[in-house]
């Protein structure tokens, strides 16, 4: 009985001491320069519906069915998305956009697994003709998910989905 108590005690502990270790947060992000005025980039991106034309996640599944609520390209818009196992069942809301500087989503995952994430779209002026563009997302890491975030490496999960999507995007601007 005693080695019973002993061994769910340390079974306590090591869960205890990997929540404490499991990283709380993530930020990932990837950025491009594009040949492109501020303006003309930034009016680009701010339409949710143009990333089906770069997005590397209507690519894994290019037959998923979308619904949109609200009018793009203003705070609200949402699109609601179902798809195969790589892309999952999720949606993702225009929470606020600052002209020429910022659009701010809000992306709420629920399939394969329950999250929440803050997305975003930054751009800045480099020249009159070259716009740096910053994509990225970030979020908390919830008990017990923090503790799977050991063992997951979520710039590596994502990283490379950003920079081909960076550089669809840096190829459909720059036609």
């Amino acid at each position: 009985m005693a080695t019973v108590l002993y061994i769910l005690g340390a079974i306590v502990l090591l869960i205890v001491v990997l929540a404490l270790l499991a990283p709380s947060k993530y930020d990932v992000n990837r950025s491009i320069e594009i040949n492109k005025p501020v303006g003309e980039v930034f009016d680009y991106l701010k339409f949710v519906k143009n990333q089906d034309e770069w997005s590397p996640w209507k690519k894994k599944d290019p037959n998923m069915k979308q619904t949109h609520s609200g009018t793009d390209g203003k705070a609200g818009f949402t699109v609601k998305w179902e798809g195969n196992k790589d892309v999952g069942v999720g949606e993702q809301e225009i929470k606020k956009i600052t002209k020429n500087k910022s659009i701010e989503t809000e992306l709420r995952f629920y399939k394969p697994f329950k999250s929440q994430s803050d997305a975003y779209l930054n751009v800045e002026k480099l020249a009159d003709d070259k716009t740096k563009v910053i994509w990225g997302f970030t979020g908390t890491n919830k008990f017990p998910m923090s503790i799977f975030m050991l063992f997951m490496n979520m710039d590596k999960a994502v990283g490379k989905d950003f920079e081909q999507g960076l550089a669809d995007l840096k190829s459909i601007l720059e036609k």
